[in-house]
């Protein structure tokens, strides 16, 4: 096992000390310095204005492009800051100028909101949703999608880490079919960042999306878009203000230069600022080294839970992370998180509606969902599987 100073993780995380946290893909707990940004931005908004804080904090405001360029391996000016993934995604998403015909393709375990936003589009403007089968393993069958490779194809739209399971999708492999078809690929790495180190170059993507409340332990109300530069200035936002666009004279706009034109006027700085800490603060432990903790506590966790009777895992993938799925004969997820929580354990459910196709292949109607983060250790592994296994 690899070296890493567990010590210091929970004494810089105080949630350590109140409670059993296995949902980090929902929310993982806060960092010390992601705290104290945001209490000090606070403060300073409330004894100098907001304006006034603003410019006071501008340096600390723009280190959150920087932060993010150096997680992702980019270039600030391709770096937009927006209020969740969700959003950023949408930015993304809405802003290619599709027409009829067009095919999008996308996979079987693709997010609820992504797959509204294909529904939407493709009822308005008359496209094709194509959706690649999975594998033996699980993931996105990559052969599947180069035989779906067509002239008609506008956009490969896939999310890297579902909501609902330890997958792992081949998000580099279909990066490079993308770009040797010259197609657009927009990257949902909403529960990927933080956990799993991401590279855009070797990605080949050209856009890609996620959260702060996740695993990189940023505020909510938080999220980052990555769009290549040169993608970004062939690009109109679907919605536009005086950040996004200058008004030059009476029936004469210009948009922003860069990946920046994606962004609102209007923002939370103090949650600004918060993401940009954290960024830095996961950077401080090499993303290498968080992804190698992560993945040995996960299947840690799967091995510890294989072991009571009436669970079964519900993972897929050939490379698995962060996220534990499983059921249990005789128990709703429901109920299990109701009785965890009164010990102060945290787990979360995955619902069918998130994750429809995958799971009504499968024939799931609900699933537990058990994330760890570096921060959480054996003996909390040990302690949570001892709880499940008296609940049962």
């Amino acid at each position: 096992m690899h070296i890493f100073d567990i010590e210091r993780a929970r004494n810089e995380t105080p949630g350590c000390k109140k409670l059993l946290h296995f949902n980090n893909a929902g929310a993982a707990l806060m960092p010390e310095p992601v705290i104290t940004s945001l209490l000090e931005y606070t403060k300073l908004e409330a004894v100098t204005g907001g304006y006034e804080a603003q410019e006071r904090e501008e340096d600390k405001l723009a280190n959150t492009y920087r932060a993010g360029a150096r997680l992702l391996n980019c270039q600030p000016q391709e770096i937009a800051f927006i209020e969740s993934a969700t959003r950023a995604w949408d930015m993304a998403f809405y802003s290619i100028p599709f027409k009829e015909g067009d095919w999008i393709i996308t996979g079987m375990s693709e997010y609820e909101s992504n797959y509204l936003a294909f529904l939407q589009v493709a009822r308005h403007k008359g496209l094709h949703i194509e959706v690649i089968p999975n594998d033996e393993y699980g993931q996105l069958s990559l052969q599947a999608l180069k035989d779906k490779i067509n002239p008609a194809v506008k956009l490969i739209a896939i999310t890297q880490v579902p909501t609902n399971g330890g997958l792992v999708n081949p998000a580099e492999e279909i990066g490079k079919i993308a770009k040797t078809a010259g197609i657009l690929y927009l990257l949902d790495a909403c529960q990927a960042a933080g956990q799993i180190d991401l590279d855009v170059n070797k990605l080949n993507c050209d856009f890609l999306s996620f959260t702060g409340r996740k695993f990189i332990r940023g505020p909510r109300g938080t999220g980052m878009l990555y769009v290549c530069s040169k993608i970004a200035e062939e690009l109109e936002p679907p919605l536009i203000d005086l950040k996004a666009a200058t008004w030059t004279s009476k029936n004469q706009f210009s948009l922003s230069s860069g990946t920046q034109r994606f962004e609102q006027w209007e923002v939370n700085c103090s949650a600004k600022i918060g993401l940009g800490v954290a960024i830095d603060y996961a950077l401080s432990w090499g993303m290498k080294n968080i992804e190698k903790r992560v993945i040995y506590l996960a299947q840690h966790l799967r091995d510890t839970l294989s072991d009571i009777k009436n669970i079964t895992l519900r993972d897929l993938g050939l490379k698995k992370c962060g996220i534990v799925t499983f059921s249990i004969n005789g128990m709703k997820p429901g109920q299990l998180k109701q009785a965890l929580a009164q010990k102060n354990i945290s787990i979360s459910v995955s619902s069918k509606r998130y994750t429809r196709l995958d799971m009504e292949a499968r024939s799931l109607d609900e699933l537990c969902r058990a994330s760890v983060h570096y921060y959480n250790t054996e003996d909390e592994i040990k302690c949570f599987a001892e709880q499940v296994a008296a609940l049962i």
